[in-house]
């Protein structure tokens, strides 16, 4: 598909603490597409977002020429086939079995290790050390896929590093609030490795949210 006309209607409706939306944003710049974003309150839902995701009534939310489109790893592979001209950056191999295990590993980032890892910072006393564990296990998982690359996508950034921002940001400032070591460079020095080449990437840098701000609203959702 050619690349879009510059007078286009892009839009995303978002949530500026989560990863999932964050995602959006980090996809978009990368593929240097102009866009409005519209923060939203989830706690008081907008119409907008009624209108756009009558389904799970979720972010991030994607609307492109008047067309919503939800759920993270759709929007994302939306915008890779749309705007696939745009500065060459093509966030899926050309490779049927390659793009296929890249769409694997987006699959298990959401079902196994974000879940493990949301668990083991949020859990309590008596069930933090079985969390925990389950947390290094979806770590050395990941590690495992990386292996020697610098990223997951190569040389340049993929969807799976897009789809992996959590664990290059999130993380490290979750287990700082829950007192864990987690992600460290001593346990996975080559996915520690990956992350720090991942947030200084000039425009995945320009496109987390601060962390001192992020570090304050879980700090305050974890004293809830």
């Amino acid at each position: 598909m050619a690349s879009s006309s510059d007078n286009e209607e892009v839009r995303v409706l978002g949530k500026w603490a989560s990863p999932f939306s964050n995602r959006i944003d980090l996809a978009l710049k990368l593929k240097g597409v102009p866009y409005n974003y519209s923060e939203e309150d989830l706690a008081n839902k907008s119409l907008d977002l009624l209108k756009y995701n009558p389904v799970h009534k979720k972010v991030p939310v994607l609307v492109h020429n008047g067309n919503s489109i939800a759920e993270s790893l759709v929007i994302l592979e939306y915008i890779d086939e749309v705007w696939n001209n745009n500065n060459n950056h093509a966030f899926l191999p050309q490779d049927p079995y390659h793009r296929a295990l890249a769409r694997f590993w987006c699959k298990t980032l959401d079902d196994k290790i974000l879940p493990a890892i949301w668990n083991a910072c949020w859990s309590d006393e008596k069930g933090r050390e079985k969390a925990v564990e389950e947390a290094l296990e979806a770590l050395k998982i990941l590690q495992d896929e990386l292996k020697d690359k610098k990223f997951f996508g190569g040389e340049t950034i993929g969807l799976v590093d897009i789809a992996a921002n959590f664990i290059g940001y999130w993380v490290s400032i979750l287990q700082e609030i829950a007192g864990l070591e987690l992600l460290t460079i001593e346990k996975f020095p080559k996915l520690y490795k990956w992350s720090q080449e991942y947030i200084n990437h000039p425009v995945i840098k320009e496109g987390l949210p601060p962390r001192d701000e992020l570090f304050a609203f879980f700090k305050a959702s974890a004293k809830k």
